[in-house]
């Protein structure tokens, strides 16, 4: 090992990391790709317990300091009469509370992002998995009809799929290429969609949901809709729809429908492959019921999920009927729980800026009629 590093002209720890990653295979066919370059922390970045030291004795100076001062300089002067080993200088506690937000100037803080699935604890955890469903409408062939794209991607293991559809595909459709997918690598927790009619059902009428919820339901599958206009909650999705039209749509021209459907099976089967230790280790999926057949007009039973922004009055619009969610929450997001067994809706707060905090606003009583669904 010695030798090798002298020839590489690294030290021997790299040349020890080296051999513990590649265990019985060779160098060149071990994958490093799971890990970016360079250390997961900076050498010289001040530890976490320093600057929420700083940010409490700014907070005691601000508060009980004679002399009014709490700044840099006062910090730092106070560190030092503590006795606090090391004692970071009076630019890096600058940089600290510029960084942490606690200066008094109006500048931009650049909050860290949540998690995956923030707005689900369970997910955001990563006990769950969640996938995402969404559509390419309207890529024209040359000579042929305009075609539909259904994908699919699972938030944690970026377990993907793709169908494309020669026009535009009915809910029937969508359901029979959801099932296809759940039948083959199993169900995850939830599901995510779009407020689109061929994923929600109708929305001219109160109280309708469409096939795909109501085989979710049947499934155990929870079912999870986005705020309508908001970004970010189908960002998984939509980067993949990007990556899709990038590496199969805009790369080939397609002489038939049929030529598309081949390419875009291959860049599937790619991107799985690639994607391969991810996938196995993502959390763990629901075996598909093997004796299962979905009853369209059977009643419903279990969650439904709803991300919703309320209104200046705090009222958000579910299922065709608008419900007050908390008149001190206004224009905010939260989540709607339609608990369709114990005839209730329970109404979360969700805020980016802190993920973990999603105490319960109200809970109002509402009972889902059970009638037969609209074709």
């Amino acid at each position: 090992m010695r030798s090798v590093a002298r020839d590489s002209h690294v030290s021997l720890n790299t040349v020890q990391y080296w051999v513990r990653r590649a265990g019985t295979k060779r160098l060149d066919r071990v994958d490093f790709s799971d890990h970016r370059p360079g250390p997961r922390m900076g050498a010289n970045r001040t530890s976490q317990q320093t600057e929420d030291l700083v940010l409490e004795i700014r907070r005691e100076l601000k508060e009980n300091s004679p002399l009014g001062e709490f700044g840099a300089t006062a910090i730092h002067r106070e560190l030092v009469a503590s006795q606090q080993n090391p004692v970071p200088s009076v630019r890096t506690i600058g940089r600290i509370l510029e960084r942490r937000g606690a200066l008094d100037g109006k500048y931009r803080i650049r909050r860290p992002a949540p998690p995956l699935g923030w707005y689900l604890p369970d997910v955001a955890d990563g006990q769950a998995e969640l996938d995402s469903f969404d559509f390419i409408e309207d890529l024209l062939l040359e000579g042929g009809p305009l075609c539909d794209i259904l994908t699919a991607i699972s938030l944690h293991g970026a377990l993907a799929s793709a169908w494309p559809f020669p026009g535009t595909p009915r809910a029937s459709w969508t359901l029979e290429r959801i099932l296809q997918r759940w039948t083959q690598i199993g169900l995850p927790t939830y599901a995510q969609f779009d407020n689109h009619t061929r994923f929600q059902g109708p929305h001219q009428y109160p109280d309708a949901i469409g096939r795909i919820i109501r085989a979710c339901l049947q499934l155990g599958v929870i079912p999870v809709f986005v705020p309508p206009g908001e970004t970010g909650f189908q960002a998984s999705i939509e980067s993949f729809n990007g990556r899709w039209q990038q590496s199969v749509w805009k790369r080939f021209h397609f002489e038939s429908f049929e030529s598309l459907v081949c390419q875009s099976r291959q860049f599937i089967t790619a991107h799985r492959k690639k994607n391969s230790r991810r996938i196995s280790q993502a959390p763990d999926r629901h075996p598909f019921p093997e004796t299962w057949q979905f009853r369209l007009r059977a009643p419903v039973s279990g969650r439904i999920v709803y991300l919703r922004r309320t209104n200046e009055h705090g009222y958000v619009k579910v299922l065709g009927h608008t419900f007050l969610a908390d008149t001190t929450w206004p224009h905010r997001l939260v989540r709607c729980e339609v608990l369709l067994d114990r005839d209730c809706i329970q109404f979360f707060a969700l805020r980016r800026r802190q993920p973990s905090f999603q105490p319960l606003l109200n809970h109002v009583a509402y009972h889902f009629p059970n009638k037969p669904p609209s074709r």
